[in-house]
């Protein structure tokens, strides 16, 4: 993603963002256009993040508003090319989660609970070690999975015209809302043993036909570099970093599915091998 042109003076690639009164502004717009269901951007001048560091600090004010400080977890979003291609991004985007955002497989959902719902294809890990903020490689991160999971990400378009203006959007903004998350939907967790999250397939379907499928590769080749990738994030800084017990969802396989209606969703991870991480389950009505 290319900063913002004031980022050279003030955003290097150790900054941390803290919530200053601009980026509880932005939040506070944010999170009023979710509660009252109205497009969330373009966001006004004033209060457009003017570059990563301004994002994440945004991003913070937001969990802090909503009372998630620490978050349940982070998203990864954009850590597929399909997905960056997608986005108009060079680099993935991390967001927290909340607990009351998460849920187990086999939730029915209300559609009409959600703007311009979509849903994706990811795989999860829940922490058992803390990863403090600085930089990762994908040992170190596998080291500190307790367990992985097949997951769904509820996304949600809140963004106009009808499918997302991201080019008046901007990267910057994307980070401060949490990169369209909605809410997520896990699986059965299992350990990681010897599975190979790279080469296992995932395929998502509604209502029981396939739509999309792609492989763990798609991850930044690796899902333990994706993790290792957030590790690193200044989104996780922000937080104070990676912490025991929180849920990551590492991106999805596939772009994005836009639902227009309700309808159940599945979302399976396997291979030739074995059963490999299962499937999850969502239906909305």
């Amino acid at each position: 993603m290319t900063a913002g042109p004031d980022a050279v003076a003030t955003a290097g690639p150790d900054a941390v963002a803290t919530a200053g009164p601009d980026a509880v502004a932005t939040a506070g717009a944010l999170l009023a256009a979710r509660r009252d269901r109205r497009p969330a951007g373009p966001l006004p001048p004033a209060l457009r993040p003017r570059d990563e560091v301004a994002g994440v600090a945004a991003q913070l004010a937001l969990a802090q508003l909503l009372g998630c400080v620490p978050p349940a977890g982070f998203k990864l979003g954009a850590t597929g090319g399909r997905m960056r291609a997608y986005l108009g991004v060079s680099e993935p985007i991390a967001g927290f989660m909340r607990a009351a955002d998460l849920h187990v497989s086999g939730v029915t959902l209300p559609f009409d609970g959600f703007r311009r719902v979509g849903v994706e294809c990811e795989i999860a890990v829940r922490l058992v070690a803390d990863l403090p903020p600085g930089p990762c490689d994908a040992m170190r991160a596998a080291q500190a999975v307790g367990s992985v999971m097949a997951a769904i990400e509820i996304v949600e378009n809140r963004y106009d015209p009808p499918g997302g203006d991201l080019a008046a959007m901007g990267a910057a903004t994307l980070i401060a809302d949490q990169m369209f998350h909605a809410a997520a939907v896990l699986g059965a967790e299992q350990p990681l043993g010897d599975l190979d999250l790279a080469a296992i397939l995932g395929e998502i379907a509604l209502d029981g036909v396939r739509i999309d499928g792609g492989a763990g590769a798609e991850l930044l080749g690796h899902p333990m570099a994706a993790l290792a990738w957030l590790a690193g994030s200044r989104e996780a800084a922000s937080f104070g970093g990676l912490k025991a017990g929180q849920v990551v969802m590492l991106g999805s396989v596939t772009p994005p599915v836009w639902l227009t209606g309700p309808g159940a969703v599945t979302v399976r991870f396997g291979d030739a091998h074995s059963a490999g991480l299962g499937a999850v389950d969502l239906t909305f009505r």
